[in-house]
């Protein structure tokens, strides 16, 4: 399947990447974060279970176990706090 992968505040700093289109064969947003960390460095550091991060499937906050659809806008973020 198809992905269009967006980071975005430290995230993208850090991944030194704002976007990215992949070709994915997993099926959960979990998978798709476990196979971002295989890349090692900064992606296994700030995608660690553990570390605070927010998962979105076509702008709805979604849990790691959700499935993600062929074409879908996966958006990767730390948690967003307001005042």
């Amino acid at each position: 399947m198809k992905l269009r992968v967006l980071y975005f505040a430290r995230l993208r700093e850090h991944f030194g990447v704002a976007e990215e289109s992949l070709d994915f064969a997993g099926a959960t947003a979990a998978d798709l974060v476990a196979a971002l960390r295989t890349r090692g460095g900064v992606w296994a550091e700030d995608l660690a279970a553990g570390r605070a991060f927010r998962v979105a499937v076509n702008q709805d906050v979604v849990a790691l176990d959700a499935l993600l659809p062929d074409n879908a806008e996966v958006a990767i973020f730390p948690p967003v706090t307001g005042g």
